[in-house]
């Protein structure tokens, strides 16, 4: 053989020796990336990119069920916090404002890393490299995204800029703040994200954008409010991009991955109830919003409410199923709103399956305003919440006497003329109210069966609009600083929970902590509604609100459990691995400028408010409502648990969400659902759907007949997602519940909604708990 030939074989058969490793290598990486994401992992937030909720484990079935027991409880839990599960590692969050890694199997700590100032409280999410090396878990801290290496939970310093990103860069009025409660969805190598701008005047608007996982830099960004030349600009009034915000993405989003699409439910533009300076449809405020994952570019949208004036967000993530439809297999893509309403689409179009009708709606009389004349309504596919209110839908059980006789006074005066009866000058019935309908980690669905399942609240909200110049200390001088949160918090709640937040009377929880066992808008939603012995608090507005949330998020983030007297819990030593986070600056303006005054229109040039550009047209003066949600002013049931079968478009079953305790005290009904239930719905393999109420109860629901088949104990209420997933050969329910007012380690005393204070066992199981089958 001639040295040339001999030369040539061996550089192929080397080529070819190189061609099986890279291939091998290709499925190492392949397969390192595949079993990450195995069906029996609850990989992602909200259990995978489409955020169904649907596992594909049958362990546990209809015959089996009945045996379901406590496997392994981890006592120091977060109410809304969502875990996520990957080979047979928990990821959750808990004592101390930790991120914690637990052995899925056991319970037991693998690492914390404490003390994350800011912790977003809906959970984080997980990406890993295709060769497994590079494990990540993404949160954010205020208005910073950060990582954490998933195998040893410290920070990843090489992520943007000393291990955070600053989320307010880039982003218009980026100055006054913006959160992002929802740790967003991980597609390929981007993590996508809303934010939660705040829903005031020259808030932010709500940038839809994406990040590198691996570098923390921008990749893209949607503009939810548009600019000149782009779609949409031309549905606001002339350069409303410069001084609107909100029409953002503060819930749930899925993500088609075999198409690279995403889908984001957007709410509206702001002010939430008033819009005399956003004149127009306005998008993509309020939209089923489909872009390209990869690029950010818009596909298709659906505006489901023009012009909101009811802050109807949309909020619970669009449900995606396979459908039959017309004799043919559909790819649909089904959202719940909170007017009550499922819109369903053809996933790649956008052409709703069944007609959805524009329809003449009630017109607004307040002074500058223009509400929008025609809303759309669909055709075929029942709504799955009420969506009026009159003097028969008042609650005989939560009112006193003298509250029902005032009501039933009240109500034939209000204006009241069905579903998009605009806020008015008097006082106005919205039902659904701002809180009720479907909200953030309410829907799910079976993908392959076509059935979606939506969690519904009926919680009538009374509005009412006033002028901002006779509002007496509120929006002309508060902002939301922490000494404005502190002087409203002791107007408002010291006299029940003390200066101290140390509750002075027996029958008021302690607020040491609250913000780390409950998100912002759970605590928003029983300042403005109430709930068990705590009633709404009156005339209550956004901006004071807000400031109240500020204060106890700054006040009340290190302290202890709830109950009278109870000292902090003394955590036992655990695998501490770091603290702090990644180092952040101080926080200051990202653009280094000076946010204008917030003054509002009434007097001197433009209106009296500086922040406007010249130009822009402003109202002789603005008018603001209350939040106005009256959760326990709605008869029963206050929450019902709907399944749609999307192949007929027809409701399957309906029935309530367990119990109230409140309501059995008063001498009501069971089997009302609870008020203000914020759950999510876990359908799986067998045929069951599992779901946790505020009753102190996690029951297992038959998919066909929506039956209980099953009921176990909880020591309280429960928020949030919960988990299922398979780990050393065992599934695995995980929820979270703490005793009613009990803190992150427990109190020994605590209070039921509507009932006497009552002992609590202090190892009782609590915190995270595991059902299991019980072992061979």
């Amino acid at each position: 053989m001639s040295s040339a030939l001999f030369s040539w074989s061996r550089r192929r058969l080397r080529a070819g020796f190189l061609c099986i490793a890279a291939a091998l290598l290709l499925m190492v990486s392949a397969g390192a990336l595949t079993a990450a994401r195995s069906s029996k992992w609850w990989w992602d937030n909200l259990g995978g990119p489409t955020s169904s909720h649907y596992v594909d484990l049958d362990q546990v079935n209809k015959a089996n069920v009945g045996r379901l027991e406590v496997a392994w409880f981890y006592p120091y839990g977060n109410l809304g916090f969502n875990p996520i599960v990957v080979e047979d590692v928990m990821y959750v969050s808990g004592r101390n404002n930790a991120l914690i890694a637990l052995d899925a199997s056991t319970g037991k700590e693998i690492w914390i890393h404490e003390n994350i100032p800011g912790l977003s409280v809906r959970g984080v999410n997980y990406w890993q490299s295709t060769d497994g090396k590079d494990k990540r878990i993404l949160f954010t801290t205020g208005p910073f995204l950060q990582a954490l290496d998933a195998k040893t939970g410290k920070s990843v310093l090489a992520f943007g800029t000393n291990g955070h990103v600053d989320l307010r860069q880039g982003l218009d009025r980026g100055e006054y703040g913006v959160r992002v409660p929802n740790p967003g969805k991980v597609f390929e190598n981007l993590l996508i994200l809303g934010s939660a701008p705040g829903e005031g005047w020259m808030s932010p608007p709500g940038d839809i954008r994406a990040y590198d996982v691996q570098t923390g830099k921008l990749v893209w960004q949607f503009h939810t409010v548009p600019r000149p030349g782009e779609f949409g600009y031309e549905t606001w009034p002339k350069d409303a991009y410069k001084y609107v915000g909100g029409a953002n993405t503060w819930g749930e989003m899925s993500v088609d991955e075999a198409r690279g699409i995403v889908y984001l439910p957007t709410g509206s533009g702001t002010y939430d109830f008033y819009g005399g300076d956003r004149h127009g449809a306005n998008l993509f405020a309020n939209c089923l919003l489909a872009l390209d994952a990869r690029t950010g570019k818009r596909l298709w949208h659906f505006q489901n409410i023009h012009h909101d004036l009811w802050d109807w967000d949309n909020v619970s993530a669009p449900q995606l199923v396979t459908i039959r439809h017309n004799g043919r297999r559909v790819d649909a893509v089904a959202m719940a709103g909170k007017t009550g309403f499922l819109y369903v689409f053809d996933r790649v179009s956008g052409q709703p399956i069944w007609p959805i009708e524009e329809r003449p709606v009630p017109q607004t009389d307040v002074p500058g305003e223009q509400s929008w004349p025609t809303q759309p309504f669909p055709t075929v596919v029942p709504p799955f919440g009420r969506q009026h209110f009159t003097v028969d839908d008042i609650n005989p059980w939560l009112l006193t006497k003298e509250q029902q006789d005032d009501w039933k006074a009240r109500v034939p005066a209000m204006r009241n003329e069905g579903l998009f009866t605009p806020p008015a000058l008097r006082e106005t019935v919205s039902m659904p109210g701002n809180q009720g309908g479907s909200n953030w980690g309410t829907t799910a669905a079976n993908p392959d069966k076509g059935y979606v399942y939506v969690l519904n609240i009926d919680a009538v909200a009374i509005l009412k609009l006033d002028d901002v110049r006779q509002k007496v200390g509120g929006f002309q001088s508060m902002g939301a600083g922490i000494e404005a949160g502190r002087a409203a918090f002791n107007a408002r709640c010291a006299e029940c929970h003390g200066e101290d937040m140390k509750n002075p009377k027996d029958d008021a929880p302690s607020l040491v902590g609250v913000t780390e066992r409950y998100s912002e808008d759970i605590i928003a939603q029983t300042v403005t509604g109430g709930y068990g012995n705590m009633r709404a608090v009156p005339n209550v507005d956004n901006v004071e609100l807000t400031a109240i949330l500020t204060y106890l998020a700054a006040s009340s983030g290190s302290g202890g459990p709830a109950g009278r007297g109870a000292a902090p819990p003394a955590f036992p030593a655990g695998p501490v691995v770091a603290s702090g986070g990644a180092p952040i600056p101080a926080l200051q303006n990202a653009s280094g400028a000076t946010p204008p005054a917030r003054r509002y229109p009434g007097n001197g040039a433009n209106g009296g408010n500086a922040a406007y550009p010249e130009g822009v047209a402003v109202p002789a003066t603005r008018y603001v409502s209350e939040w106005g949600v009256q959760a326990l002013a709605t008869k029963p049931p206050y929450s019902t648990l709907t399944a749609y079968d999307l192949n007929t478009g027809a409701i399957k079953w309906q029935i309530p969400t367990g119990d109230d305790p409140a309501t059995i005290a008063a001498g009501g009904p069971k089997n009302t659902g609870s008020p203000m239930l914020r759950n999510g719905i876990m359908p799986t393999k067998a045929g069951l759907i599992f779901m946790a109420g505020n009753d102190g109860k996690m029951r297992a629901y038959d998919e066909e007949t929506g039956k209980t088949v099953w009921e176990g104990p909880l020591p309280g209420p429960s928020r949030g997602v919960p988990a299922i997933y398979e780990s050393k050969g065992r599934q695995f329910i995980v929820v979270a519940a703490l005793p009613p007012g009990g803190g992150r380690g427990g109190a020994v005393g605590t209070n039921v909604p509507g009932g006497p204070a009552k002992p609590v066992d202090p190892n009782a199981p609590r915190g995270y708990i595991a059902f299991a089958l019980p072992r061979r």
